[in-house]
């Protein structure tokens, strides 16, 4: 079994900055493959960002790409989204997402373990 923990998230002025964290426990992490999705009211859950648990390549969105970043903290076994640029648009739940195989997949239905999520509001 896998925990997913998000943290981070907070009302932010278009423009600024934020970084989102996500903490992943129980697991040899080092065979998780984590994504990060959102879900804006009155919309379906959307994929942000991706990537394998030991490194390889990273997948984002186009409407994030350039300035979104996924990353990780393989000693501390947190996975971190570093969202700069913000727009009113980026306002959602956020929410992180385990793979129980480490190959990163843009579809949510792809992954095993999720998090609570965490709310991010941008304003204009």
């Amino acid at each position: 079994q896998v925990k997913v923990v998000e943290s981070g998230g907070g009302l932010v002025q278009a423009g600024d900055s934020l970084r989102l964290s996500c903490a992943a426990s129980g697991r040899t992490s080092s065979t998780l493959a984590m994504g990060w999705f959102r879900q804006a009211p009155g919309k379906e859950q959307e994929f942000v960002a991706a990537m394998g648990w030991s490194g390889g390549p990273t997948y984002y969105a186009d409407s994030v790409k350039g300035r979104f970043t996924i990353s990780r903290d393989n000693a501390e076994n947190i996975v971190y989204l570093q969202m700069n640029t913000l727009k009113p648009e980026d306002t959602a739940v956020y929410y992180c997402a385990a793979r129980g195989v480490n190959i990163p997949r843009v579809e949510s239905w792809q992954y095993d373990y999720w998090g609570q999520g965490t709310q991010v509001t941008v304003s204009s």
